[in-house]
């Protein structure tokens, strides 16, 4: 059965993030993203600082079916450069957001709605989407119960002169 996706339009304030990088295949993402979430949660932890949300993930596919990947935590202020982790931040603006739930690997279908809503308002997709870990596969073992956020910036068309 295809999941419905309740797809909510939001105008978000950029959000200050710590953050690692990496390009890696799809087959390498999901222990690239426990190392990396583990060596940032231990960064933060030494600089005092609390993320202020779920860690999240953006990807960029590149040319060679590998994606360039941004990984971390949102965070209340700009953080400074320390032992791999870097400052950055999740844009502004418009962007049409959702929720899957189940597997990683059947999460094509939230970008497609959310390319589809985007579209079908007179808008275009901008940069790259990314995903809010709700849940934790260490602690919920079932990926069907797994809560995946997708948020996707977007600007409306230029109306024509």
């Amino acid at each position: 059965m295809m999941q419905r996706y309740d797809i909510q339009p939001q105008i978000l304030a950029e959000q200050p993030t710590a953050v690692a990088m990496g390009t890696v295949a799809v087959s390498e993402i999901g222990p690239w993203l426990t190392k990396t979430y583990n060596d940032i949660a231990a960064v933060l932890a030494g600089c005092g600082i609390e993320p202020t949300g779920a860690p999240f993930a953006r990807y960029h596919r590149l040319a060679d079916g590998r994606f360039r990947v941004e990984a971390g935590y949102p965070v209340g202020v700009a953080i400074d450069r320390a032992d791999g982790v870097h400052p950055s931040v999740l844009p502004g603006g418009p962007a049409a957001r959702t929720v899957h739930l189940g597997p990683y690997e059947a999460m094509e279908s939230a970008y497609g709605a959310l390319t589809s809503w985007v579209r079908a308002r007179g808008g275009d997709v901008v940069g790259d989407a990314w995903e809010i870990y709700f849940s934790d596969p260490e602690i919920e073992r079932d990926p069907a119960a797994w809560r995946t956020g997708v948020v996707q910036p977007y600007r409306m068309a230029s109306p024509q002169r």
